[in-house]
């Protein structure tokens, strides 16, 4: 019976050893070291990242001014359009390079580019009011869809692009970006510049 119980604590002592052992060794593996490489994989793979969505409503009157009465009465047109546009802004993290980030022994500063546009579109109907002359009725059916898309789009894009909406994506980024480089190094501070 004893030596059973001697084998036992031998063989536990020997697991015990084993462990220890293996522990020490492959601590150093576990910890996990924060490259510029690193990072820059990590908001590379962000690729665009929104940072302020916009919503407008906006209404447009397309007319042309420029042609004579006889003109804008046989061949003129006028389109009145409403609709709700959302315009998408942030910063574009697919063009980081590799001297965008730099790391020291208590700070990892990561230099981004400033905010813009993403994209736009145009959310739920469009209500598009036409009036043509009679000829463009006749030989040029026009509904006035497509022009007034474009001119709705391109004016929420024009309000999106004011000093403040820029201001508050961009600093959406910097908190953004602050945050996830942060959780990969949480022992460095961690500074956001703009090109």
């Amino acid at each position: 019976m004893k030596k059973v119980l001697y084998v036992v604590l031998a063989v536990i002592f020997i697991l015990a050893v084993g462990v220890t052992i293996g522990w020490l060794l492959n601590r150093n593996a576990t910890e996990k070291t924060v490259s510029s490489q690193n990072i820059l994989t990590a908001l590379r793979d962000r690729g665009f990242l929104v940072t302020q969505t916009s919503v407008f409503n906006e209404s447009v009157t397309i007319a042309n001014k420029d042609s004579s009465f006889w003109s804008r009465i046989l061949w003129g047109q006028v389109i009145k359009a409403y609709g709700v546009v959302e315009v998408n802004t942030g910063v574009d993290l697919a063009q980081t390079q590799d001297n965008d980030i730099v790391i020291s022994n208590s700070k990892i500063t990561v230099s981004i580019p400033k905010a813009r546009i993403f994209n736009s579109r145009l959310v739920g109907d469009v209500s598009v009011e036409n009036s043509q002359g009679i000829l463009k009725r006749i030989f040029e059916k026009d509904d006035g869809y497509n022009q007034a898309m474009a001119e709705l789009i391109k004016q929420a894009e024009k309000t999106a692009s004011t000093d403040e909406v820029m201001k508050a994506a961009t600093e959406n980024a910097r908190k953004e970006i602050e945050r996830l480089v942060g959780y990969m190094d949480k022992d460095k501070q961690v500074e956001v510049v703009f090109k």
